[in-house]
């Protein structure tokens, strides 16, 4: 599913690898304006328009969290999300670094 972008109302509209990036962003401004907090409840994608809130579940623990999009990337291809370490401490991925998760919309 992976680059498949079908919004549809409960169902995952994208699947693949999440990462996290930290605390060397902190201040500094993302690619909608704000500054980057680490513990704020945000995330990096490539192409859904800022503000967009999505559930991100990790498919191995079943942890999942809202965020929303303030910032463009990852820039790593095999890659489909970055999270703010806030969300990514909440999923467990930290030890990691990744995790395979499902994006799904939030109404």
């Amino acid at each position: 599913m992976t680059g498949s972008l079908s919004m549809a109302a409960g169902n995952a509209f994208q699947a693949g690898t999440a990462s996290w990036y930290g605390p060397g962003f902190r201040g500094h401004r993302t690619a909608s304006g704000e500054r980057y907090n680490p513990a704020a409840m945000t995330a990096a994608h490539r192409s859904l328009p800022f503000g967009t809130k999505i559930r991100v579940v990790n498919e191995k623990n079943g942890r999942s969290v809202v965020v929303t999009v303030n910032d463009r990337g990852p820039f790593a291809h095999s890659r489909i999300i970055d999270l703010a370490k806030g969300p990514a401490e909440e999923l467990g991925l930290m030890s990691t670094g990744t995790a395979y998760v499902s994006l799904h919309r939030v109404d």
